[in-house]
């Protein structure tokens, strides 16, 4: 079995026990958070919401919510004796699925 959720403007495909990072939710490590569901199948029949599949919902614990890797970012513009060099972390928030309901 396994849902196709929507969260931070992106869609994942989920089973239950996964591990997946998102776009940071507001939400402390331990809580649960309940996602909807925009397709569901269960081995012998799929289901698409319009846009969400009625009575269906995916719920997950929150394992912990971190930064991801620093990606260096240099601007130069020749001829102008101008470099410019910055860094950046995205935030992200690591959950495990535990149940798809539906």
């Amino acid at each position: 079995m396994f849902a196709v959720i929507e969260t931070g403007g992106k869609q994942y495909k989920v089973n239950e026990g996964d591990v997946i990072f998102i776009e940071k939710l507001e939400v402390e490590a331990g809580e649960k958070v309940t996602f909807k569901v925009l397709a569901l199948s269960n081995g012998e029949k799929f289901q698409v919401g319009a846009p969400y599949v009625e009575g269906a919902s995916v719920e997950a614990n929150v394992v912990k919510n971190g930064k991801g890797k620093k990606i260096q970012i240099l601007k130069y513009k020749s001829k102008k004796n101008e470099k410019k060099k910055i860094g950046h972390r995205q935030p992200y928030t690591k959950v495990q699925i535990e149940k798809i309901v539906g």
